[in-house]
């Protein structure tokens, strides 16, 4: 099977949606012989945040000498991104075996690429597996291996249709990784904190707290070098951002954060944004205008925008938002229209709209 067929397949699998639950997936696994048991996982769930710690503990293993295999959602620049070896994407040769060789089992996208992941990672025989949840925790499809490192970043109200409408309803779910007899690292998170300290005594599980620092950047470093003081590994940690978090390309600030709490993050990573020319696109099941209400008011002006997926918000229906916020939105639905507009300095509200624009940014000379 040629790559572009397997990618193929995949996409075709999106029409199946989102399906919270793992017995699919399980079945899958088992017909691979169980591939996620044969691997040190280090599992990270959270709102904001879970990728950056995911890049940052794999890159410091990897430059400790350790063979490392990082799991990451959604892609930017390449589906293959998703799934890395040290630092390098998986081959498309072997993504395409292992679609032909599994993709008849009924599984939705994500949980055939995580089964794929897990097999992969055993079959190149890591030292550690550094896997970020899709969505959640308790029912997402990368939760089936028996014992982990449970490592909980910051949380706040995201995916509310399938996760629960409070902060404490989902903070249940991202603890659905934590195992029994076995460590959980805490992000400062104090309004959920007794959830985590409740579910850890059930289990028998150490929690480690992190103490806060006061600011998302240092608070997401100490929780990386949390993880890797309970793996053994005292070392000064080496700081990694995923694409298009807080990425800087040519001068313009491109970020995929698309809730309010990435949003105020996003507003408080140096150098602080101000007086911006934002263009922005968003997905319409998001909050809208809470994400807009802190970017806004820092923009002089926004292009409104449509990402190229089925769930984007339209731009002229995100304009009249933004118009509550800031004094000067136009429209211009092309993505790649927009960035090329004079002045351009954000981009921002969405992954999708980040995987639209990346390349043409940086091919910007």
């Amino acid at each position: 099977m040629k790559y572009s067929d397997a990618l193929d397949i995949i996409i075709k699998k999106q029409s199946l949606g989102i399906k919270p639950g793992l017995d699919r997936v399980k079945r899958l696994l088992d017909i691979m012989d169980n591939p996620q048991d044969d691997i040190r996982t280090i599992h990270i769930a959270g709102t904001n945040g879970k990728g950056t710690v995911a890049y940052t503990i794999a890159k410091t293993l990897m430059h400790n000498g350790f063979k490392i295999g990082l799991f990451t959602s959604p892609w930017v620049i390449n589906y293959r991104e998703q799934i890395q070896i040290n630092g390098d994407f998986i081959p498309e040769d072997t993504l395409a075996s292992y679609v032909e060789q599994y993709q008849a089992y009924g599984a939705t996208e994500f949980e055939l690429l995580t089964a794929v992941m897990y097999k992969y990672f055993s079959d190149e025989k890591v030292d550690y597996a550094v896997i970020e949840c899709g969505m959640g925790g308790l029912e997402d499809a990368t939760n089936v291996e028996k014992e982990n490192l449970a490592v909980i970043t910051s949380i706040s109200l995201d995916h509310t249709k399938f996760l629960g409408d409070t902060v404490e309803k989902i903070a249940r779910q991202k603890a659905g990784i934590i195992r029994e007899n076995s460590v959980c690292v805490l992000y400062p998170n104090p309004a959920v904190e007794s959830v985590f300290e409740d579910i850890c005594k059930q289990k028998d599980t150490r929690l480690v707290k992190v103490a806060d620092t006061g600011d998302h950047i240092s608070n997401n470093l100490k929780t990386a070098e949390n993880a890797l003081f309970e793996i053994g590994l005292a070392v000064p940690v080496i700081m990694e951002y995923p694409p298009a978090r807080t990425e800087r390309i040519h001068g313009i600030l491109i970020d995929g954060g698309h809730n309010p709490s990435a949003a105020r993050a996003l507003i408080h990573t140096p150098p602080y944004i101000h007086d911006e020319i934002a263009v922005i696109g968003m997905m319409a099941d998001k909050d809208i205008d809470g994400y807009l209400s802190v970017i806004a008011p820092r923009c002089k002006k926004i292009i409104a925008t449509t990402p190229s997926n089925p769930r984007a918000l339209p731009g002229q229906k995100l304009k009249t938002v933004a118009d509550k916020y800031c004094p000067d939105v136009i429209v211009i639905e092309n993505p790649a229209e927009a960035v090329g507009q004079s002045g351009v300095s954000l981009v921002c509200g969405s992954f999708f709209l980040a995987r639209d624009v990346r390349e043409i940014l940086l091919n910007r000379i």
